[in-house]
């Protein structure tokens, strides 16, 4: 097969995945808007070059060239990435430190990384898998702590609970609280 085209099918289930996993908390415009930067050029022409089907073509096009560009160009258009929220601190000590996001882009951050693991993990994926690979990974170390709280909150309880409870659990305490208040609605 076309390395562009298969590409092409697994950004899509995954956009498609994470659509699915938004609706489901009441996130409606940002499981449509999730990801779109993908289809531009800068983005899905690296993608599909180094596209292996199993991983991140980011990862291939890092180990390649030491940078990667479709990156670079994905993590400042979305804000449901913890590099989005990078900034210098107020306190001239710390250098750069990830600022506060706001709850709705955490969620957003935990739809995707249930969304990843499905696909890359495919019949293997259990309710676990976003947890550890959160766990493995260097997210913990750059995402705000109270960003981070709450996506370990989030992930905690879908290895606990399941994904039903913990998308009605967000969805009920989260989203619709915040729903409320945007548009000065009484609860």
């Amino acid at each position: 097969m076309i390395k562009w085209y298969e590409h092409l099918k697994t950004i899509t289930k995954h956009k498609i995945e994470v659509m699915k996993n938004c609706f489901a908390v009441g996130l409606y415009k940002q499981g449509l808007l999730h990801d779109l930067s993908k289809y531009s050029w800068v983005e899905f022409s690296r993608g599909a070059k180094y596209y292996q089907g199993d991983r991140s073509p980011n990862d291939a096009e890092r180990e390649d060239k030491g940078y990667t560009l479709a990156w670079l160009h994905h993590k400042g258009r979305n804000k449901h990435h913890l590099e989005y929220w990078i900034d210098y601190s107020t306190d001239k000590t710390k250098g750069l430190v990830g600022m506060p996001m706001p709850t709705e882009y955490v969620i957003e951050m935990f739809c995707d990384r249930i969304a990843a693991c499905k696909i890359y993990n495919k019949d293997k994926y259990t309710d676990r898998h976003p947890l550890d690979y959160y766990m493995r990974g260097r997210a913990g170390k750059m995402l705000h702590k109270d960003s981070a709280a709450l996506l370990e909150e989030f992930l905690h309880m879908l290895a606990d609970r399941g994904e039903e409870y913990t998308f009605r659990y967000i969805r009920n305490h989260y989203v619709v609280p915040l729903r409320r208040k945007r548009f000065g609605l009484k609860e």
